[in-house]
């Protein structure tokens, strides 16, 4: 029956460097580690919105008929929408008929479109995102005489803030604030991307 066999034991010069080495592998592993974990401790939490999920919202709100002047009505429709990530803004093209008295008797609706941009801000007492800043770009509405044109070109404005200004555009729900609440923050800037919005957190004030 054979002996077991052990190895051999390491001579003393092969010992005399492993505390250095030992210690280089500890200081580069925990930097690697550190490296690795900096990005998770800087990331700070976020919420998108969609524009499908912004459309949703608007489309609730849609059909809306608007008076101008007691002399004709504009029906504003289901807007189609386009982000503008450079200006941080949302594009709306709205179709709209406009119909009343002053349009053949109010036998004819006239169709074209209402388009707009608007930026967009947090209301904190509702938790709510809201369409503010609205600016018409063009409102056409095809086949009208250049008078009723005029009338209607001098209400454009105001209709867009009537009609688009603090609109809601998504509401976020309680434990959609759960966990930035839990670390003492909340909603902050709105970034407008290719995909839709972006809400940030930020830290809370001291009270």
């Amino acid at each position: 029956m054979s002996s077991p066999s052990f190895p051999a034991p390491c001579p003393p010069s092969a010992l005399r460097g492993w505390p250095a080495r030992f210690g280089i592998a500890l200081v580069a592993a925990l930097a690697l580690a550190l490296g690795l974990a900096a990005p998770a401790a800087q990331a700070q939490p976020r919420y998108t919105i969609t524009t499908a999920q912004i459309h949703d919202a608007l489309a609730e709100k849609m059909p809306r008929r608007y008076p101008v002047a007691g002399l004709l009505d504009l029906d504003l429709q289901v807007p189609q929408l386009r982000m503008l990530p450079a200006q941080n803004r949302v594009n709306a093209v709205l179709p709209v008929i406009a119909s009343g008295p002053l349009l053949s008797g109010g036998q004819r609706g006239y169709a074209g479109t209402f388009d707009v941009d608007l930026a967009l801000r947090y209301e904190a007492s509702d938790r709510t995102l809201r369409a503010h800043q609205v600016h018409v770009n063009t409102l056409r509405i095809d086949g009208l005489k250049p008078p009723v044109s005029e009338l209607l070109n001098a209400y454009a404005q105001q209709l867009a803030t009537q009609s688009l200004g603090e609109v809601v555009l998504h509401t976020l729900r309680p434990q959609d604030l759960a966990l930035a609440d839990g670390l003492g923050m909340q909603p902050g800037p709105i970034t407008v991307t290719e995909r839709g919005l972006r809400v940030d957190f930020v830290q809370k004030p001291a009270p």
